[in-house]
């Protein structure tokens, strides 16, 4: 018996040294399943996830323009009321996880639900639900809504600082709107950034198999655990091809608990620019470590600069996440909120020392455009408050250098900047949010003398 086992397993992919894994090593597979013979399943733990991955099915009106129904000799002829309305119904269909039965939280991705006009979840069970958003981060690519139900079943999350590249992980979700639709792999690698598909990215990379619909899915362990959330695939055709990302739980529950809290992530600002630390850098400051961050630049009157960071300093740790590369900083940002005070262990002169940031809402009225990114080198902004309408602000350029790339593709002093990245702005905080949703350019809405103009700069 044990030789064909051995054979069976083979054939399905799995090595001899499979066989050898205790059951409850973690990231092993399970060996047999009470009733099921000898072979190895992911029933038992799939009928417990699976209720928890829920449809969700949007609806929005998507507005057009069509030049007939300006002429009024057409609407007159059809007898087409002057204001009716311009807009079709479409709808489309994503993931979520029902994190917490009890009070009817589901998290999914934002980008299933943004613009939706209405929310609908559908669960496991058949029952079709109404759902409210809860809040949403676009930079984390994040929503939680709230349903309003009896028996609902939520997952756990697993401690995604413990997963390693090579455990196995099940992707649950509903892709091309195939309900519960169950694929398995392995993590492939870890603190994957630098893909421009968010602001903060830090995702875990699975070859679990990936496709539209799945987006907001949960991906497990084989506990069933919630070790991310399925957000991103990477294809030239928009099909899997072993390659998909997710948000990892730790980051995934931070934003959720912020969102459930204030209905909107409140980030501190730490007034820091860091690169990451090389080799010439590291014989610079006579160090022998190769990873880590180093501190650029401190923005005055900065978080950063009343907790002591200076240029030089290499930043080794902050909170309990150990930097090693310029995404652990990035990724840790993104789960530092207003009111947090966080400890950093830095190395300054070879020697170790300990400070903690405190952050505190941000009341910045200037900045140098270089401070929120390289794009804006040469200009200078602050906030705009227009005293005659207490409705209208934006961020105010003070100063732009006509040797400037911001000048060269079109910002000129005075403007009034009031959309970044398809986004309104009402402050320098704002703006900053807005400029991480695009690292490729930076796409400004700006108000002069009465009009609205756009300016794209790359």
């Amino acid at each position: 018996m044990k030789t064909r086992l051995v054979t069976l397993l083979m054939c399905l992919g799995f090595g001899v040294n499979t066989l050898m894994v205790s059951v409850n090593a973690e990231g092993a597979l399970p060996l047999s399943v009470p009733g099921e013979g000898d072979l190895p399943s992911l029933a038992n733990m799939l009928e417990t996830v699976n209720p928890a991955v829920v449809n969700i099915a949007t609806y929005t009106t998507v507005q057009y323009s069509n030049p007939l129904l300006d002429d009024p000799f057409f609407r007159r002829f059809f007898n087409i009321p002057r204001n009716a309305p311009r807009g079709r119904r479409t709808q489309s269909a994503g993931s979520g996880v029902v994190v917490d039965a009890e009070n009817g939280y589901i998290v999914t991705n934002n980008h299933v639900i943004a613009r939706a006009d209405e929310i609908t979840v559908h669960l496991a069970d058949g029952r079709a639900l109404q759902a409210e958003l809860v809040g949403r981060d676009p930079q984390v690519d994040l929503a939680v809504l709230k349903v309003e139900a009896d028996n609902l079943s939520a997952v756990d999350f697993a401690d995604s600082a413990d997963v390693r590249v090579g455990d196995f992980v099940v992707a649950i979700g509903n892709p091309f709107g195939l309900n519960q639709t169950v694929t398995s792999g392995i993590v492939s690698a870890l603190g994957r950034s630098g893909l421009g598909i968010e602001g903060y990215e830090d995702f875990i990379q699975t070859d679990a198999a990936i496709n539209p619909g799945n987006s907001g899915g949960a991906l497990v362990d084989l506990a069933g655990d919630l070790v991310g959330i399925n957000t991103a695939i990477l294809a030239p055709t928009g099909g899997n091809v072993g390659i998909g990302f997710a948000i990892p739980a730790n980051m995934v529950g931070a934003i959720m608990q912020e969102l459930i809290d204030h209905g909107e992530v409140q980030r501190g600002l730490l007034g820091v620019s860091v690169q990451a630390l090389n080799a010439e850098l590291a014989q610079a400051f006579a160090v022998e470590r190769r990873d880590g961050v180093v501190v650029v630049d401190v923005e005055p009157g900065s978080a950063a600069e009343a907790a002591g960071l200076a240029p030089g300093d290499i930043i080794t740790r902050v909170g309990r996440r150990e930097i090693r590369r310029l995404s652990d900083f990035h990724s840790q940002a993104a789960v530092m909120f207003i009111g947090d005070e966080v400890d950093v262990e830095i190395l300054r002169d070879g020697e170790t020392e300990y400070l903690t940031l405190e952050l505190a809402e941000n009341t910045q009225q200037q900045v140098l455009g270089r401070r929120v990114d390289n794009k804006l080198t040469g200009i200078e902004l602050e906030n705009f408050w227009n005293p005659d309408d207490g409705a209208s602000s934006g961020v105010l350029a003070t100063y732009v250098d006509t040797r400037s790339k911001p000048y060269a593709y079109g910002l000129r002093a005075g403007d009034v900047i009031v959309g970044v990245n398809r986004r309104t702005v009402r402050d320098i905080n704002e703006l900053r949010d807005a400029v991480l949703l695009d690292k490729r350019q930076i796409l400004l809405r700006v108000y002069r003398n009465g009009r609205f103009g756009t300016v794209v700069i790359r």
